[in-house]
């Protein structure tokens, strides 16, 4: 049977690994966040057809298709 200051010094360490392993876990991924390569690609592909489709609009080259 341990002894009082065997008890608190057990539950000491007890709680400082707890502390260590919650400070030092990786961070949870956020649900839902995460961009799929199809969406990351249409993404790009809309960012790089704004500026074609603004020379378009200010009379500068035709669409090629």
């Amino acid at each position: 049977m341990e002894s009082g200051s065997d008890a608190a010094e057990s539950a000491a360490i007890a709680a400082a690994i707890a502390r260590f392993e919650a400070e030092t876990a990786p961070a949870e991924a956020a649900v839902g966040e995460a961009v799929s390569p199809w969406q990351r690609a249409a993404l790009a592909e809309g960012v790089g057809a704004k500026g074609i489709v603004q020379k378009h609009l200010e009379g500068g080259t035709q669409w090629q298709s």
